[in-house]
């Protein structure tokens, strides 16, 4: 695939309470018994694309809104209505308010204006259309600014305030779609907490654990539960956080232990199991430093069954990781903040496909994480946390736009 210049068009930084975690991972590459081991990297975030929407008429062209002045009677009102050849449609009893379905072919601005000039009408327009932007309604939505950013403060009392629409402009797209249960994600990197209220219901199934070789790929680390609940965390439950892809189900596979390291094995293995499973979209929020023809193998052969790799550059500012690397069958993922400027950790290069919010992301932790009685939400930074807003946004693509190849899709991401 041709290479493209770093986009820094979303950006994200997040807030939750006093208290804030960020997952730092050791940046060197561990090598033991010659095996390449994976590093996870701190935690970033990605961008969501939506597509301008159609041009549609201000209002509908059959019908108009009249309400009829207090001290009308009902004979007065059903013969002005049919002095004008209408049918009343609708009576919204509570304010009186009559949808009128007008003569077909009668200019509504034309029939608007004929019941103005009834004394009985206290007033007549058009039926507007509206359009909703999607804004759900859990509890911790407003400290997500990777996804809706109004400017709002980004931490505790004194923190930066982040830059208006320096976001992946989520609610925007969630007009379009919310995804479909059909689309799965595959979450391959520490597992998922999959007793957590804000992925319980998000699962595909329990996955599998290719660290201790079973079929719970629980997290013991945490990294994992936090990217999986940006791309989908259950969504307008009057709980937690929103993920990107509302609908859209997770398939956690656990590829790296409870101190965030792995080998390319369980990585490659992983992948093979998530193309098994049918994942539509894998998200591989870990990387290290070795090129592999293995890895690049079975990266290439889920890329050749139209499945979207979405893979994170890595936080060390230098070249991007791998697979990331792999340009041709990955989108590789960078980071940006809430001001969408390219945080100097962020890794570089012509790899680089698009950039996300990935400063300060508030998405789930482990229901362990942080005790008892506390609330399993944390802020994290890296490109990481970067990846999954794009994993989320390709999820969304693929319920709406099922002919589109995996080409298709990272070619529509990159020239945004």
């Amino acid at each position: 695939m041709q290479r493209y210049k770093i986009l820094s068009i979303f950006l994200i930084l997040l807030f939750f309470t006093a208290a804030s975690a960020g997952f730092i991972y050791d940046n060197a590459l561990k090598n033991e018994k010659g095996r390449s081991k994976l590093i996870p990297e701190k935690f970033r975030s990605a961008g969501f694309y939506s597509t301008p929407r159609n041009t549609q008429p201000r209002f509908a062209d059959d019908r108009i809104l009249v309400k009829f002045k207090p001290k009308v009677s009902e004979q007065s009102k059903i013969e002005a209505v049919q002095a004008t050849n209408s049918q009343i449609l609708k009576r919204i009893s509570q304010f009186d308010i009559f949808l009128i379905l007008i003569p077909q072919g009668t200019p509504v601005e034309e029939m608007v204006y004929a019941y103005e000039r009834n004394p009985d009408v206290e007033y007549a327009e058009p039926d507007y259309r509206t359009r909703i932007t999607v804004t759900p309604n859990d509890t911790l939505f407003n400290y997500q600014y990777s996804l809706n950013n109004k400017g709002q403060a980004i931490g505790i009392p004194g923190s930066p305030q982040g830059k208006s629409s320096a976001d992946i402009k989520a609610t925007a797209g969630w007009e379009e779609t919310t995804g479909l249960e059909e689309v799965i994600i595959a979450i391959v990197d520490t597992g998922v907490d999959l007793k957590h209220p804000d992925l319980i219901n998000k699962l595909y199934s329990h996955g599998y654990d290719f660290v201790n070789d079973d079929d719970e790929a629980d997290d013991d680390h945490g990294h994992g539960t936090h990217v999986a609940g940006t791309a989908a965390a259950e969504t307008n439950n009057n709980e937690g956080i929103a993920g990107v892809a509302w609908n859209c189900k997770i398939l956690p596979i656990k590829v790296m232990d409870a101190q965030g390291e792995g080998y390319y094995s369980w990585m490659i293995a992983g992948i093979d199991y998530a193309v098994q499973q049918g994942a539509d979209v894998i998200n591989l929020s870990l990387g290290g430093d070795a090129d592999s023809p293995n890895l690049k193998n079975i990266i290439k052969a889920a890329f050749e069954k139209n499945i979207v790799i979405v893979a994170s550059a890595g936080n060390e500012n230098i070249p991007v990781l791998y697979p990331a690397a792999y340009d041709d069958y990955c989108l590789a993922v960078a980071a940006t903040d809430y001001d969408d400027l390219r945080p100097d950790w962020s890794n570089f290069g012509p790899e680089v496909d698009v950039a996300a919010p990935g400063v300060r992301i508030l998405s789930c932790v482990p229901t362990w994480f942080w005790g008892p009685g506390s609330l399993p939400y944390a802020f994290s930074t890296g490109t990481s946390m970067s990846t999954p807003h794009v994993t989320g946004l390709v999820a969304l693509i693929k319920g709406i736009k099922e002919w589109l190849t995996a080409t298709d899709i990272m070619l529509s991401l990159i020239h945004i």
